[in-house]
């Protein structure tokens, strides 16, 4: 069990290990409701940003190519793509 300490202006920290397992990184957003006397946080931008992520890999592969050639072959395209993904999860 992780505690929190409300500090001034009834700011809380979440621990680091709470956030990894949530995915929750800065800017995100916490619904925040009372259950019989207990505070339940809940993310409503984890699962949003998932959706965002496959909507962007849906249009990026609708997009046509019109730059100069040679152009990434499909494969550097998609490598691309995960490398700057994995690196935003790795900045949460």
């Amino acid at each position: 069990m992780a505690l929190i300490k409300v500090g001034r202006a009834a700011q809380i920290s979440l621990p680091a290990e709470i956030r990894k397992q949530l995915e929750i990184a800065e800017g995100d957003y916490l619904e925040a409701n009372v259950i019989k006397g207990s505070l339940v946080l809940k993310p409503v931008s984890a699962a949003g940003r998932r959706s965002a992520w496959q909507k962007i890999r849906e249009a990026q592969r609708s997009v046509r190519y019109v730059g100069p050639e040679p152009r990434p072959s499909p494969e550097e395209e998609e490598m691309i793509f995960e490398e700057v993904e994995a690196l935003r999860h790795k900045r949460a």
